[in-house]
């Protein structure tokens, strides 16, 4: 790489950064989450407008791999391994619910459409995770975070990131072996949950002997690169038996969660995730060509729109023998987020997905991700609003 190139590529990456910093702000200026203030500057850096970021940029690939990684290392380390173990059944119910349904729907109406039995996997892949940070938000304003709603939701969206990354490693492994077949996917799901217990157990019995070595060598400081250091190590184990890099990466949060040293590590390692996760949304919004919109792909837009809604609210009915409002946990689990984003990347990365394909995905994860506050604040205000009148929540 040239002198010239290098100085080319550094403009680069100043104008991702300050554009995607400024694009988040702005974005929670407007109540929304950052992320999509992230995608937009992605959008208009991209062939949509400017033309400046593109995907095949292998420096700028890099560094948002390395953004998705610690992305999912801090998601880890915000997921505590016994809460979720003991998280109660409507939580499991909602979640089981919420992943099925959006994928065999997504699943099913991308064959009809035509498409290989990989797109129509990655799409409804794609279709199940929740992003639990913008239903939080509203329900922390409405100062709704602990009620049953509330608990439900948080429970059931943790679980469906987990068991949405353990299907993005089955299907990882089948678009690997290049077919599909009930003992590759009962081999692989066995794989991705053997390693995620397996080194959990491993991690948690040998990290705090770690932590005492480190401490009595006086390099506390250097706490932060280990964290690093581990996401990657666990993230290349999980590459090499098969699996997507982020399981790894998301393990390792999960390991270091039970440390004593966790705030220590989310502290340090925050301004990291702010340099490099933004970065990671940029370049999956680079990739949209909005010049590709057409009339052709609305009906897609809409369908698969309805899917993912549909989907979630359904998912809600798994809320029976609770007193929570059945219908507002299904609209808090709607949005789409960054589990989402990390399925249709790399379909396009891996040339699953065509860019048409991936431009509907992400316009539907942002979709689900503008409706939802509004909607939720909506619904939730009128029923505290019944609830006052003496009104029984009949759902």
């Amino acid at each position: 790489m040239s002198e010239t190139q290098i100085g080319i590529l550094l403009v680069k990456l100043v104008i991702i950064i300050v554009l995607a910093r400024l694009a988040g702000y702005l974005a929670e200026k407007l109540k929304q989450p950052a992320v999509l203030g992230e995608l937009i500057a992605g959008v208009l850096l991209g062939p949509s407008l400017f033309n400046l970021v593109h995907e095949t940029d292998p420096v700028l690939k890099f560094l948002s791999e390395i953004g998705v990684i610690i992305l999912l290392f801090l998601v880890g380390l915000e997921s505590n391994i016994y809460q979720l173990l003991k998280v109660g059944r409507a939580s499991f119910i909602v979640a089981c619910i919420g992943v099925i349904i959006p994928f065999l729907l997504g699943y099913f109406y991308f064959i009809y459409s035509g498409y290989s039995t990989f797109v129509a996997l990655l799409v409804g892949g794609t279709l199940t995770a929740t992003s639990v940070g913008i239903t939080m938000r509203v329900l922390s304003e409405l100062g709704k975070t602990n009620s049953e709603e509330g608990r439900i939701i948080l429970g059931a969206a943790v679980i469906d990131d987990v068991i949405g990354l353990i299907v993005l490693a089955v299907i990882v492994g089948i678009i690997g072996s290049g077919h599909v077949s009930l003992f590759n996917v009962f081999k692989l799901s066995a794989y991705s949950i053997a390693f995620l217990v397996g080194s959990i157990y491993i991690g948690i019995k040998f990290v705090p002997r770690i932590h005492k070595i480190v401490h009595k060598l006086e390099l506390e400081k250097t706490f932060v690169i280990s964290a690093f250091i581990f996401a990657l190590v666990l993230a290349v184990i999980a590459n090499w038996i098969g699996l997507a890099t982020i399981v790894g990466s998301f393990a390792a949060g999960l390991i270091l969660e039970r440390s004593e040293h966790k705030e220590h590590f989310e502290q340090k390692m925050k301004p990291v995730a702010d340099l490099f996760v933004p970065i990671f949304f940029v370049m999956a919004g680079a990739v949209m060509d909005v010049r590709l919109l057409n009339m052709k792909i609305l009906l897609p837009i809409i369908l698969i729109t309805l899917i993912a809604i549909i989907g979630k609210i359904v998912a809600g009915l798994g809320a029976f023998g609770t007193k929570a409002n059945k219908f507002h946990v299904g609209l808090g689990m709607i949005p789409r987020g960054e589990v989402g984003l990390i399925f249709a990347t790399y379909g396009l990365t891996y040339k699953i997905f065509t860019n048409e394909v991936y431009s509907v995905l992400v316009i539907v994860i942002m979709l689900t991700t503008f409706i939802t506050p509004p909607l939720l604040v909506q619904f939730m205000k009128k029923g505290k609003a019944e609830a006052k009148k003496g009104i029984p929540n009949v759902s």
